[in-house]
């Protein structure tokens, strides 16, 4: 099966020196070229009954890595379980206009900031409004940056549960359809948006170059915002959940999702990169897309992150301020059963996504204690090295 790391270790020295990339840029390529490779070392493990050999080389856990995200997705859920509450839960998504693309991608970290700011602004105020629902909720925002095709496409995945806190300290469930009429978000939603850039812009705070230079311009950038004044904002909101525990099975295909899975690539050949997308502007149809391996190396690096850059947030509620306060009074209210929370361990989560016991001996089943051996320089020998 062909994976992002053989087009990397393929393609990377050429497209280096063709382009110019940002240092996460850098670091993350190399990252996924090396991963699970003897440049990171490992270690070796032997069965003391049979005398089977194993070896296991180490992880780049980079967030960007196809390889390195079922482990981390895991761990994630399993921390969530305890900020359930036993009542339905909403998914609604927020997009730009694909007119502030290019200004996004030339002003990362600023605009995707703003994109959660203002998110987390619409649905605060509405949802306290009593024509709405008139109480305080809470709920996690996960930022995507990609479509189907790998262009660059940022909105953010917002799971909010279907009610909230009154300011009287009771519970406030909300109706079956999402309280809030979705063109009601879209336009709250556009005018925070663009008053908060507007205040950027003339702090100096974005940056333009290339075909965007123009907007340096006052006029020209007065323009652009007349006309995204004019556009209707795309939001929706999909179906509510079944239950709670589906909510955080869900959350968790949104939130450690790369931009691309290598299951999704088909083929590399003469140069190009083949893999499947749906086009959802066509009936959903799976269809294959073919591109020049420059082409597809430049679509995955669009989707690398500034450093340090937090794309899973929480907020009202469900904030860590409020988790040992209100939302353990929202959990009573909702008739939510308080769970003990107990560390999961690694060996644990890999059994639960391979099926496979590592603590088992895969030739002769024992579970005796096992003989490790460090291979190389690498970080601390753990069972996040082990396939995944």
């Amino acid at each position: 099966m062909v994976e992002v790391q053989d087009i990397f270790l393929k393609y990377s020295n050429t497209y280096r020196t063709n382009h110019k990339l940002t240092l996460v840029q850098h670091k993350a390529m190399s990252a996924i070229q090396k991963c699970r490779t003897s440049l990171l070392g490992g270690h070796k493990e032997v069965c003391n009954s049979c005398g089977h050999t194993r070896i296991s080389y180490n992880s780049c856990r980079n967030r960007h890595c196809p390889k390195c995200q079922a482990l981390a997705k895991e761990r994630w859920i399993d921390n969530q379980k305890s900020n359930l509450l036993n009542v339905g839960y909403f998914h609604v998504v927020f997009t730009i206009p694909d007119s502030l693309n290019s200004m996004t991608y030339q002003n990362q970290k600023a605009i995707y900031t703003l994109l959660f700011k203002t998110v987390a602004e619409t649905l605060t105020e509405l949802a306290s409004d009593k024509k709405y629902l008139g109480a305080k909720i809470g709920f996690t925002s996960v930022l995507h940056t990609w479509g189907q095709n790998l262009i660059h496409h940022p909105h953010l995945h917002c799971i909010v549960p279907g009610g909230g806190l009154s300011s009287i300290g009771k519970w406030v469930n909300s109706r079956k359809k999402f309280f809030i009429p979705v063109k009601v978000l879209s336009r709250k939603f556009r005018g925070k948006f663009l008053y908060h850039l507007k205040q950027l812009y003339y702090q100096n705070k974005l940056e333009f170059h290339g075909s965007q230079t123009d907007l340096a311009n006052h006029k020209e950038f007065e323009e652009l915002l007349s006309s995204l004044y004019n556009k209707e904002w795309v939001v929706y909101c999909k179906p509510p959940f079944k239950n709670a525990a589906c909510v955080v099975e869900y959350l968790g295909r949104y939130t450690h999702r790369v931009a691309i899975s290598n299951k999704r690539i088909v083929s590399l050949e003469k140069d190009t990169v083949t893999f499947k997308w749906r086009d959802y502007k066509d009936d959903s149809k799976q269809k294959l897309m073919t591109l020049s391996a420059d082409e597809f190396i430049r679509r995955f690096l669009i989707h690398i992150l500034p450093d340090r850059f937090m794309k899973i947030r929480h907020y009202g509620l469900l904030g860590n301020r409020n988790k040992a306060t209100k939302l353990k009074l929202c959990k009573q209210l909702t008739h939510t059963p308080l769970l003990t929370k107990g560390k999961v361990s690694t060996l644990e989560l890999i059994q639960k996504i391979t099926g496979r016991d590592l603590s088992k001996c895969p030739i002769c089943g024992s579970d005796k204690p096992k003989q490790f051996m460090s291979l190389g320089k690498s970080p601390p020998i753990t069972y996040e090295t082990v396939y995944v």
